[in-house]
């Protein structure tokens, strides 16, 4: 019965796609109702210790540039159903080291473990989703991607919504040393549909008996090299760094002023909670209604570029009227095409790409390349808000990035389309 009713939304072909697309949208579940959990712990440090945040961000980067390499060295030795659990009980672990430093040590070191722990988080966020999509973009081809990665994805915003939903809920009732506990019991999950997937379907395109059981090729360095010399990855690079500049004005803004209208912590946990659970009950819309039918309508590049113009557009009215309430209806309404749109057509591009790209190049961009960004964009805010630039008027000098940012977007959908059309190499 769930198969002939989804089948009116979703263009699967065959009993294989809607079990494997089940599989994938229950691991994005888990992912991201983890991550959810963690994500509005992480925010309100943000606005507490919202003066050292460009401290924190360049102390992101370089711990992402060592994990980075670190995970390369694991895929090499690996095979995707080994080092894919292996990243998410690594990250398992770490929440119970966290929650025990929370509980055992003394009050006076909470504002360093909360500083480590803003730092772990943000490396957490973009690990288990990079790895999560790598596995994904493996196990589909590129029309499969196109068909079913917008059904992929609403599993995540389910997870999104719940994980908020359990947070908003438990933020002001318990403490949130807790909530680190509650969040390892998904990603375990999480581990498990991931070895489902792995077992159930072999390398989407690139063909070979056993290929999906042997550990990628190259080294720990090779992800990092494949990107600078190829003009497709070098575009998906600065796609994702004009986003983070786009992220982080807002996510710089969004700190500002919660903490000028909230003074207490539990509050300002539940008002991002709040906020984060509207952006995924929207970007269900999106995933459900309208991802893949714009994909298949405008294609990739275009479907790519709606955002950067909507950012464009949100930056021109906080700079009009750099309010709270501007700065939550631009930030929901980016958040939601992100995830619902950006997202999903983010990943049909590496749909064509070599597995060790898939792994270890995109690694790479969606995690050093995502927080170069966020570092270099972090001290450009701080930067100017010293020379005593208002928020207004850094968003209105930030509205041309969007035009910027769809250009480069249009341009590598059209790569992407080319390279789909001429076949991917292993």
């Amino acid at each position: 019965m769930l198969q002939s009713q989804l089948a009116r939304l979703i263009d699967f072909r065959n009993d294989r796609e809607f079990r494997g697309m089940l599989q994938a949208a229950a691991y994005g579940f888990c992912i991201m109702f983890s991550y959810y959990i963690l994500r509005a712990v992480r925010d309100e440090i943000s606005a507490e210790d919202r003066g050292n945040l460009q401290i924190l961000w360049t102390a992101v980067f370089f711990v992402m540039i060592f994990a980075v390499q670190g995970y390369s060295w694991v895929a090499s030795r690996w095979s995707r159903g080994v080092f894919v659990p292996f990243v998410n009980r690594f990250f398992i672990a770490c929440l119970v080291a966290f929650w025990a430093s929370l509980v055992f040590m003394p009050e006076a070191a909470r504002p360093w473990i909360d500083r480590v722990f803003y730092v772990w988080t943000s490396v957490f966020a973009l690990f288990v989703v990079t790895v999560f999509w790598g596995l994904v973009a493996d196990c589909f081809t590129n029309d499969q991607g196109k068909r079913l990665f917008g059904f992929i994805a609403i599993g995540s915003s389910v997870g999104g919504i719940v994980g908020s939903a359990v947070t908003s809920f438990l933020a002001v009732r318990v403490e949130v040393f807790l909530l680190l506990l509650i969040s390892c019991v998904p990603l375990e999950v999480a581990s498990w549909f991931a070895r489902g997937l792995h077992r159930g379907f072999g390398t989407g395109e690139v063909q070979g008996e056993g290929e999906s059981d042997r550990p990628l090729p190259g080294t720990m360095w090779s992800g990092m090299r494949a990107v600078f010399s190829s003009r497709y990855l070098l575009g998906i690079a600065a796609f994702i760094a004009l986003m983070t500049f786009a992220s982080t004005v807002l996510y710089f803004a969004q700190s500002d002023l919660i903490y000028g209208a909230m003074t207490d912590r539990g509050e300002r946990t539940a008002f991002l909670a709040r906020m984060d659970l509207v952006v995924n009950v929207l970007t269900i819309v999106f995933e459900v209604y309208l991802t893949a039918r714009i994909i298949k309508w405008l294609g990739v590049g275009w479907t790519l570029a709606l955002i950067p113009i909507a950012v464009a557009v949100g930056f021109l009215a906080l700079g009009v009227y750099p309010t709270l309430w501007t700065l939550v209806i631009v930030q929901v309404v980016y958040r939601a095409g992100r995830y619902g749109l950006t997202k999903p057509a983010r990943e049909v591009l590496f749909t064509v790409v070599s597995r060790e790209e898939k792994y270890k190049s995109k690694a790479f961009i969606d995690a050093a390349v995502y927080r170069g960004g966020d570092l270099v964009s972090g001290w450009i805010y701080a930067g100017a808000a010293a020379v005593g630039l208002t928020l207004g008027s850094i968003a209105l000098f930030a509205a041309p990035v969007g035009a910027i940012w769809a250009i480069v977007a249009i341009a590598i959908g059209r790569q992407g389309e080319t390279k789909a059309a001429q076949g991917v190499k292993a």
